[in-house]
């Protein structure tokens, strides 16, 4: 992680202002009378956001390429991981749950924190499409990318370590998306409430800090004793516990981790809407 400049920065900062008309005219194209069906608005803002999202080298690498290279890492070296049981079916959860983290809170966040800065929010908010349209645009893109994430994370899984799905897949399905919505909610809490430089500072902070205490790579019981208390209440770590359960061949997930993730993403969606600005 960068110190100065985060997943997705630079090229927020520079492109956001030029894209800005771009998006407008492609939401409600010349030649064409009366406004654009909500369905069309709505899916072409959707791609419109993927596609810059890919398009910026930052925010290619944080959400595909490096949950891919701490999969190998750890699954090469075999640091801190519970023994009885392969390494891949404990990494692979929490490289799942990193790829969530790193779609929602880090690339959302960081990307929306400018467009606010920079006024693209505010232009957009004078086409066609509705400020509950752009939302929803924003969260298609991240749930496609997040769907790119787990295909990409499971074949490396299967390919190259001999991972096979078992477990309760629908449970997991589940899990995904309520995480999905719990670090898309902490990403816009953050983008709405705070500067863009400020809200690119403590992404990056909350990212190391989801890494390492949040179970993702390194078992919370590694720890030193004072912190696993604090580390096991993270929504970071009930995401990757859940998983684990949901993918095991009991296909179990304990109760509360289904209540540590709901009340969190319950707590941060609150809390979003209250204190979120458009400009």
């Amino acid at each position: 992680m960068s110190r100065t400049r985060g997943p997705g920065a630079g090229a927020a900062a520079h492109a956001a202002v030029p894209t800005a008309a771009a998006l407008v005219a492609l939401l409600d194209p010349p030649g064409e009378p009366g406004p654009s069906p909500a369905l069309r608005r709505l899916l072409a803002q959707a791609r419109v956001e993927l596609v810059l999202t890919l398009r910026q080298g930052e925010n290619f690498v944080v959400t595909l390429v490096l949950p891919v290279l701490l999969l190998v890492f750890f699954a090469s070296s075999g640091i801190a991981v519970p023994h009885r049981r392969p390494s891949i079916d404990f990494l692979l959860p929490g490289m799942l749950t990193l790829a969530v983290l790193s779609s929602g809170m880090v690339t959302l966040g960081i990307t929306t924190g400018y467009q606010r800065a920079y006024g693209v929010l505010k232009r957009l908010g004078g086409s066609p499409l509705s400020r509950a349209g752009l939302l929803g645009a924003k969260a298609l893109s991240v749930l496609a990318l997040q769907l790119l994430q787990v295909v990409l994370l499971g074949a490396v899984a299967a390919l190259a370590y001999g991972w096979r799905p078992h477990g309760a897949l629908l449970l997991a399905v589940g899990l995904l998306a309520l995480g999905a919505a719990t670090f898309a909610a902490c990403g816009m809490l953050l983008a709405g409430a705070l500067r863009a430089e400020v809200t690119l500072g403590v992404v990056n902070g909350l990212y190391l800090v989801f890494l390492v205490l949040g179970g993702v790579a390194v078992s919370i019981s590694h720890l030193p004793g004072f912190i696993q208390p604090l580390a096991r209440v993270l929504p970071v770590s009930a995401l990757s516990a859940g998983l684990r359960g949901a993918l095991s061949p009991t296909g179990r997930v304990a109760a509360s981790d289904w209540a540590l993730l709901m009340v969190w993403a319950a707590g941060l969606t609150i809390l979003a809407v209250r204190s979120f600005r458009w400009e």
